[in-house]
């Protein structure tokens, strides 16, 4: 939404007089967005519409971009973690990744980890990119350049390009995730961004089953063509990955424009096809009075950056990421391997098809919690927390429960369900905090940097436990042992800065930041609503 153009009208069927969304601010006053600084004599009274109404215009948006934002993860989730599974497909025959490769338990770790390494050095600066350019094009390179680096694993023939590769691939996908976050509050108010991450975060979910019960196929083309399993599974899934990225260009939207306003097209986009709009006619009319209650676009430099870099709210929410998504990678890459841990005699394709029902628990979770967490918004860090009690649960069990394999396995399952809800709480809750403060360059740079710096706990996780950790690998009863406490510990320190986040922001409140209220911005904002 570049800037208002004037009035904008619609039938008055719909509209009523002090009828606001669950999603905009309760007892709103449109003379206060009249007279803040620096509002635009052009900019119209915000109208009210009725819920139903709003309601309608939001499930046309969700058609049009939660299933595209579903598949690009379902599929960019795949490529990042296949490499996990391709460890013990065919192993009895040694066709597996390490056998092939001839890879050391560093070798795998280290490749593991190289590609949050790049992924953290990447991720601001891909998401700052996106949010110069156009949301669709940015987002349709990455899902492109992710096939193709996916593509390329299937040449791979040692340790030294399996390592090059993960890092070029955590280059490519920087970005991606909190550019989804961004990219959603170009469209949603932020309290209604939780349900919608839930939603496409099931793919990773989804995924993560899919990629497990799909192994068990690829292990029987074992051979086909001259190629390993393991093979079979990168090529198939890098394809798919290139054929998504161009279909992108035509299936997401463009960022929202005011009803009226022409699309200028820059000097890149003229090489590359048109989409049609998200919303038309009178739904982009009432689309654009209730997002700009929260919304409204303006220019950012690097001042703005540099007051989202040292606002100190930034910092307890990267601290709850880095234990929920360390534990989450660290689960979804070694989960195979704690499996084949609890009982040795398990197949390759038993250990694939009992990974995936962990991400169908916590596929439940997501669909279960996230609404409810929209709801009551205010309550975000007693959803979180109690997600991650389940999870620390779930470890204590898969560590001390060593006579009843099936009952480590249930713990496992207890894992999955308490991973669900704690990525999309978090980074929702940094749209919500970082939108209010610091408009559209706070969601796009706290977004990446929660999602970039938290991933330093997946580093941790899939370079110095279980695999990792020689030691601790050991095989015996007391395997990985010290990786599940080093789990409990990081998920225990999310847990406190959640609350702390929570004390804090009673403490100190989360008012617009006035570096930027007297900007020229022109929304305005109701205390209760963040």
């Amino acid at each position: 939404m570049a800037h208002d153009p004037g009035p904008a009208h619609a039938p008055a069927d719909d509209k009523k007089t002090s009828v606001l969304t669950s999603d905009s601010a309760a007892g709103h006053d449109n003379s206060q967005v009249e007279n803040q600084p620096g509002a635009s004599d052009q900019a119209p009274p915000i109208e009210d519409y009725s819920v139903e109404r709003v309601e309608k215009v939001y499930r046309k948006l969700d058609l049009r971009i939660i299933p595209a934002f579903w598949v690009l993860y379902f599929l960019a989730s795949a490529i990042r973690s296949n490499i996990g599974i391709a460890q013990t497909m065919n192993a009895s025959v040694k066709h597996n990744l390490g056998s092939i490769l001839n890879l050391s338990a560093r070798d795998t770790s280290t490749a593991l980890a190289l590609f949050y390494v790049s992924y953290v050095l990447f991720d601001l600066p891909s998401n700052l990119v996106m949010s110069r350019l156009s949301p669709r094009v940015w987002m349709a390179r990455i899902v492109f350049a992710v096939g193709v680096v996916g593509t390329c694993f299937t040449a791979v023939q040692d340790a030294w390009s399996l390592k090059l590769l993960r890092f070029l691939l955590g280059v490519v996908t920087a970005g991606m995730w909190p550019g989804m976050a961004y990219y959603l509050t170009l469209f949603y108010p932020p309290s209604r961004t939780g349900k919608r991450i839930g939603m496409y975060f099931t793919a990773s979910q989804v995924s993560a089953a899919v990629v497990g019960l799909v192994s068990a196929g690829f292990q029987q083309m074992d051979g086909l063509g001259g190629l390993v399993g393991f093979r079979w599974m990168f090529l198939i899934y890098g394809l798919l990955g290139v054929i998504l990225g161009v279909s992108l260009l035509w299936w997401l939207p463009d960022r929202p424009l005011a009803p009226g306003e022409e699309r200028t097209r820059s000097w890149y986009s003229k090489w590359l096809p048109k989409t049609p709009e998200a919303l038309k006619g009178e739904d982009a009319v009432v689309h654009y009075h209730d997002l700009r209650r929260v919304y409204h676009a303006r220019p950012w430099n690097l001042k703005d950056l540099w007051q989202v870099l040292i606002d100190w709210r930034l910092w307890p929410l990267v601290l709850m990421y880095f234990g929920v998504v360390g534990v989450g990678i660290g689960t979804q890459l070694y989960g195979n391997v704690i499996i084949s841990s609890i009982d040795p005699t398990f197949t390759g394709v038993q250990v694939s098809l009992l990974f995936a029902p962990i991400w169908m628990m916590d596929f439940c979770a997501i669909l279960l919690v996230t609404p409810i967490s929209d709801r009551f918004h205010r309550y975000r860090a007693f959803f979180f927390s109690a997600a991650v009690c389940i999870q620390i649960a779930g470890l204590l069990t898969v560590t001390f429960a060593l006579s009843n394999p099936w009952a480590r396995y249930g713990g496992l399952l207890m894992v999955g369900f308490g991973l669900g809800p704690t990525v999309p709480i978090c980074m929702t809750w940094t749209n919500e905090i970082f939108q209010r403060r610091h408009r559209e360059v706070g969601v796009a740079a706290a977004s990446a940097l929660v999602s970039g710096l938290g991933n330093l706990g997946s580093i941790t996780t899939t370079y110095a436990l279980y695999t990792g950790w020689p030691e601790d690998a050991a095989k015996g009863k007391y395997q990985y042992r010290k990786s599940n406490f080093t789990m409990i510990g990081i998920l225990c320190m999310s847990i406190a800065s959640s609350l702390i986040m929570t004390v804090l922001l009673q403490i100190f409140g989360n008012e617009p930041s006035k570096k930027v209220a007297g900007a020229g911005s022109s929304e305005s904002f109701n205390s209760d609503e963040f």
